[in-house]
């Protein structure tokens, strides 16, 4: 498994640091500092980091919580040795697919209007499997296109009825275009007929709650309950939605709709 991630970590140093080739840190100011504490609460953390030599520029200390080491000693690759062995080579084919969408894909102009999420599976420092929600903002870009530095975000979402996923999602900040659910078995970014369409367009706002629902892991007739509708009508809109969202089941469908929005990640 240890070749693995230096696998991967070669692979990061190929394509990005031969490309930074000179050191400039960013500047965290005190208020960016008071922030982080706010977006990074218990279930979360965040970090920024410089892609000239994959150094860890800031880290907030809810990080505790998912590494079992002290907050300013944390490297990227303390971080990447959380995945869960199975996730492995599906990480390594997003970060080619992420690499091609930002050095390939886009214009320079257009790097920083967008982040890039996907889920994945991870042991916790108390060696318990979670699902995270991994969002990434460039922060600086180069003359060339590549990102400098980006800002991480990385968020437990065990509680929602979700696992990882095989697709990247690269969402445009500014509500320019974006591609959702990027299929990354090639590990090139291919966006596909339909890949910029929102999902959350096709869906009627009835539908979105049922599936906020669903996420908690409320059956059709708990649903029905709280909605003061019946099951049957529950279940038909699920099957609706399966349909429209072309998910073969609630797990997946609940994975396509975090990464649209659809669903927040700090859903209780």
């Amino acid at each position: 498994m240890q070749k693995d991630f230096e696998k991967i970590s070669a692979y990061w140093q190929e394509m990005y640091s031969r490309q930074v080739k000179e050191y400039r840190p960013f500047e965290i100011s005190e208020e960016f500092k008071r922030f982080a504490t706010i977006f990074a609460p218990g279930d979360s953390y965040l970090y920024i980091v410089n892609l000239h030599n994959f150094g860890l520029e800031y880290v907030s200390n809810s990080v505790e919580r998912f590494v079992n080491k002290k907050a300013g000693e944390i490297t990227l690759q303390d971080l990447l040795q959380t995945v869960i062995p199975e996730e492995i080579e599906i990480i390594s084919l997003k970060s080619k697919v992420i690499n091609n969408f930002y050095t390939e894909f886009l214009d320079k102009e257009d790097v920083l209007n967008y982040k890039n999420m996907f889920s994945y599976r991870m042991k916790n420092a108390g060696e318990q499997t979670r699902t995270m929600l991994y969002q990434a903002f460039p922060l600086s870009v180069l003359e060339n296109g590549t990102p400098e530095h980006v800002l991480c975000i990385q968020t437990d979402v065990s509680h929602l009825k979700v696992t990882s996923t095989n697709t990247v999602s690269f969402i445009h900040i500014n509500g320019g275009k974006s591609y959702y659910n990027i299929d990354i078995s090639k590990g090139t970014f291919e966006p596909g007929e339909s890949a910029d369409a929102n999902f959350s367009e096709f869906l009627t706002e009835k539908e979105k709650t049922i599936v906020c629902k669903l996420s908690r892991g409320l059956n059709a007739e708990q649903i029905a309950t709280e909605m003061n509708l019946s099951p049957h009508t529950i279940k038909t809109h699920r099957r609706n939605v399966l349909q429209k969202s072309g998910c073969r089941n609630t797990t997946e469908l609940v994975a396509k709709c975090l990464t649209t929005g659809i669903i927040s990640p700090v859903l209780s």
